[in-house]
């Protein structure tokens, strides 16, 4: 059974930074894609970061981000912990969400809801003014 457990959320200041880390389970964690995607009261669920998987190498991995988080945002994978991080630096209120983690086996960088077959139960970032 493929689990995923977000952590590490919460309320901080603008201007100020949080990593959350999610932790899969029941997976063969070094050859799936992951992915930060965010969803805030009264819209639709949006992709924030992507992670690929790479055959031999665990150096580099390719990734992509939201326009939105490109520079303040840094997502990373330790293959060893079955788990995927991500540091928020320089957060505004606009940040504020539930942030989901979500897995697929698809090798590439996934940027849209519909390429990920599992998620996480999603973790609350509150950042205030």
């Amino acid at each position: 059974q493929v689990q995923l457990e977000e952590s590490g959320g919460g309320l901080v200041q603008a201007g100020g930074s949080l990593r959350i880390s999610c932790a899969a389970s029941g997976v063969i964690f070094s050859r799936y894609t992951m992915g930060w995607f965010r969803q805030a009261p009264g819209k639709e669920r949006e992709f924030v970061a992507t992670i690929s998987w790479t055959i031999g190498s665990t150096i580099y991995y390719a990734t992509d981000y939201a326009d939105s988080v490109k520079g303040r945002f840094t997502i990373s994978r330790d293959n060893a912990k079955s788990t995927v991080y991500l540091q928020m630096n320089s957060l505004n209120p606009d940040d504020t969400a539930v942030y989901y983690c979500a897995a697929d086996r698809t090798m590439g960088l996934l940027t849209t809801t519909n390429s990920y077959t599992y998620w996480g139960q999603g973790i609350q970032v509150t950042v205030s003014s």
